[in-house]
């Protein structure tokens, strides 16, 4: 069992009746952030209704292809070729999570791999809610200078030992989560839990292998992340003005994207579109909210919004105001 932190809120007698009966705390090391990604490791931390630890699970995966930055996460293809294939391990990773809420440092960049994995092994991941860790530090106003999760970590007292080692993180994570849970549970906090919807079909593109021995060739990989700009119907909702922080999104709103993302920028566009918003590919006057994990990055873009004031706000906060967008004014 891990020991609490001088930090860590003691256990609430009363436990509030509406939050989850169990959660699992998830990592996955990835080939990339594209949709075409692969996972090679994952681990989950099995926690009961208050946090307290149960058990915990790592493996290896065998991606079929080039592992990606190994500079990152230290996994060579020597390393994973003999490592067992998704399909081997679903059953248990199943297992894992099922009847549980999946928990995560940016829980949808970790759902969306799962999801696809298990899409490509024609199954579904048991899991119907997830819970970023990120969402619920700003729900719990915690005072971090950035929302990485080493931030998270130092906040509680919790000693990082392997960053990007899957095992690790999850370890990291799940000591930091339930400080936070019983801190949420203390304040009556409702839980910023969101929906996950599995994928029921998948169809592979083709990722070159690399060519050489090195690991120069995960350059030549991230090419195929590559994608011709689509051309997206026009917003049927007129554009009711900017985004104001606190309050919802509301349908017809211009919304843009900066930098690298954690889901494929694809389908957040898809998911902005779905919501009926209208995704820009610039910044003007006219542009609602821009969305940006840099915010104080150079790029002509965020420039742009500082210079006409367009309000800015991360990945994850974005995926929390998707959930609420207002009908349009029509």
């Amino acid at each position: 069992m891990l020991e609490d932190r001088a930090t860590a809120v003691s256990s609430p007698t009363q436990w509030p009746a509406a939050y989850p009966k169990g959660y699992a705390v998830v990592d996955v090391e990835t080939t990339g952030l594209a949709r075409d990604d692969r996972i090679i490791s994952a681990a989950v931390y099995r926690l009961d209704e208050r946090g307290e630890v149960e058990d915990h699970w790592y493996t290896l995966v065998n991606p079929e292809r080039d592992p990606g930055p190994v500079w990152i996460h230290g996994l060579t293809s020597e390393v994973l070729e003999g490592a067992p294939l998704f399909t081997d391990i679903a059953e248990e990773f199943a297992a894992r999570l099922d009847g549980r809420v999946l928990v995560a440092h940016n829980a949808v960049f970790d759902w969306q791999m799962i999801a696809r994995e298990y899409a490509r092994a024609q199954r579904e991941a048991p899991v119907r809610q997830r819970l970023c860790t990120i969402a619920l530090s700003k729900e719990l106003g915690l005072p971090l200078p950035n929302f990485k999760l080493e931030s998270l970590a130092a906040h509680y007292g919790v000693v990082q030992q392997r960053a990007h080692h899957a095992l690790d993180d999850a370890r990291v994570l799940a000591e930091a989560f339930r400080p936070s849970l019983r801190t949420a549970a203390a304040g009556g906090v409702r839980l910023p839990l969101l929906e996950c919807r599995p994928l029921t079909e998948w169809s592979d593109r083709p990722v070159p292998r690399q060519s050489s021995g090195g690991y120069g060739g995960y350059s030549g990989y991230r090419s195929s992340s590559w994608r011709p700009s689509r051309k997206r119907p026009a917003c049927p909702h007129p554009n009711p003005g900017r985004y104001e922080d606190g309050k919802h999104l509301k349908q017809g709103m211009r919304v843009a994207f900066s930098g690298d993302t954690s889901v494929d920028r694809e389908l957040l566009e898809d998911r902005a579109t779905e919501a009926g918003l209208h995704v820009a590919t610039s910044i003007s006057r006219l542009t609602s909210l821009l969305v940006t994990n840099d915010p104080d990055s150079g790029t002509s873009k965020v420039v742009k919004a500082r210079q006409f004031g367009t309000p800015v706000v991360d990945e994850a906060a974005f995926g929390q105001l998707l959930r609420d967008v207002e009908p349009a004014d029509e």
